[in-house]
C-alpha cells in the first residue's frame, strides 16, 4: 500500500492492480509533457504566453501539464461517413497550439493528419 490508494467499487485484485498501472502511465505521461516542454523553454530562454484565460499576454517558463493540455481543449473534429468515403474536418491549431507542438518536437503534420480524406476499403 505504497500510495495508499482504496477504489470503492473494484473488488477483484487484478482490476484494482490495473487501475493503479494505468494512473501511473498517465502520471508519466503528463510529467514527461511537463519536463519536454520546460526543458525546451530553458534551453531557448523563452517563455510561453496564452495559456491563462483572461489574461493572454501572461507568459511562463513553468507551464504545467494541465495548462498545456486545456490549450487543446476547443479542438473540434468532424467524421462525416458516405457510403464509400470518410470526410473529416479538424479546426486548424492556434499559434499557442502549434508553439507547444514545436515546443514537444512534434510536427503539425500529425495533426493534419488526423483530417485527411480517406476511402473505406470494400
Amino acid at each position: 500500500r505504497p500510495l495508499s490508494l482504496t477504489p470503492m467499487y473494484l473488488q477483484r485484485d487484478d482490476r484494482v492492480t490495473g487501475l493503479i498501472r494505468l494512473l501511473a502511465i498517465g502520471l508519466r505521461v503528463l510529467t514527461l509533457l511537463e519536463f519536454v516542454v520546460r526543458r525546451n523553454l530553458a534551453a531557448t530562454g523563452a517563455a510561453l504566453a496564452g495559456l491563462y484565460a483572461g489574461n493572454p499576454t501572461r507568459a511562463t517558463a513553468r507551464p504545467s501539464a494541465e495548462r498545456l493540455l486545456e490549450a487543446f481543449q476547443e479542438i473540434t473534429l468532424t467524421v462525416i461517413q458516405e457510403p464509400h468515403r470518410i470526410h473529416r474536418h479538424l479546426t486548424p491549431l492556434s499559434e499557442v497550439q502549434q508553439r507547444i507542438l514545436a515546443l514537444l518536437d512534434f510536427s503539425t503534420e500529425i495533426y493534419a493528419r488526423l483530417c485527411a480524406d480517406s476511402v473505406k476499403p470494400s
